[in-house]
């Protein structure tokens, strides 16, 4: 991956991975704990709103952010305001945010009485909600979504504040005739694993959620294709090197989980041996490689 313009910063999808490893050191370390974990997950979710694009809402706790990218789409008429940003540039990649919004998701299922300890659940629902919101904007009907804004190569060369950035903001899609199975699967998957978490507070949303996890993973299903190959600009970024077939077992495996439709785990269970991902080799779980999440997610239904 090209090394982004600020060193220091970490993209959203590799933030979240420290995000897991302290929840689970949180929930493990409750009772002799050391050191202040709850401020440490504090700031961490505060990542998350520095990242925010769009119209920030009046409870927004990172003061020193601001409105930005309110054009977003408008060239291509459609609304694609919101949303986070990667790392320190001004790029909404879709795949990695959306596997953000899908392990988010994953940890409150998990981890959510603990992270409600920490008087920290409703600031973690929000910024899942920050990402769903702005997923159904971007899926604009069944067999299109809008997969990124702004493009890393000019990006890269720009040290502006987001709220004053002169960058392009062109949007780029995949569809019936550019499929993306990679940034659809993952998008159903997190759209499916955040309506499990909405399940009970907010059950419209959740249908909602739903509703469009469906529709993106039968297209991603349908129309087959790796994204990078039809949308050039995401390569050398965000590449799907490990191709579609681990985000379309991904997002099957939530969609079980999420509507308890035995047709999503067959599609699992008649497809896994194929699709890869099944052995002992898996020595990587990311935004771009999910076998050993689904392995997990196997597990735990299978057992």
């Amino acid at each position: 991956m090209m090394m982004k313009k600020k060193q220091h910063t970490l993209s959203i999808s590799h933030h979240y991975c420290f995000l897991l490893s302290l929840f689970s050191i949180f929930t493990s370390s409750i009772s002799t704990m050391p050191h202040n974990y709850s401020d440490a997950l504090t700031k961490s979710l505060l990542y998350f709103e520095a990242q925010r694009s769009g119209r920030l809402p009046h409870n927004q706790r990172v003061a020193w952010r601001d409105h930005s990218g309110l054009t977003d789409g408008l060239e291509q008429g459609v609304d694609l305001v919101g949303g986070y940003y990667d790392a320190g540039d001004h790029v909404k990649f879709g795949l990695p945010m959306a596997f953000t919004v899908t392990m988010l998701s994953w940890s409150i299922i998990e981890f959510g009485e603990y992270i409600a300890g920490a008087g920290e659940l409703e600031h973690a629902m929000e910024a899942i909600k920050w990402g769903t919101d702005y997923f159904i904007k971007a899926h604009t009907s069944p067999n299109v979504l809008w997969a990124e804004v702004g493009d890393g190569y000019t990006d890269h060369y720009c040290w502006q504040r987001p709220e004053d950035m002169t960058t392009s903001r062109q949007a780029y899609k995949v569809d019936e005739n550019n499929p993306g199975s990679d940034v659809a699967g993952e998008t159903a998957a997190a759209m499916a694993a955040a309506s499990v978490v909405f399940r009970k507070i907010n059950p419209r949303y959740s249908y909602l959620l739903l509703h469009h996890a469906r529709q993106l993973f039968e297209f991603a299903d349908k129309y087959r294709g790796k994204y990078d190959e039809n949308m050039e600009v995401v390569k050398n970024y965000y590449t799907s090197v490990s191709g579609y077939n681990d985000e379309l077992l991904w997002a099957a495996m939530w969609l079980y989980k999420a509507t308890d439709n035995h047709r999503y785990l067959s599609y699992v269970i008649d497809n896994a041996h194929r699709f890869g991902g099944i052995g002992w080799s898996i020595t990587e779980f990311s935004w771009d490689v999910k076998f050993a999440g689904i392995q997990v997610l196997a597990s735990q239904i299978l057992t």
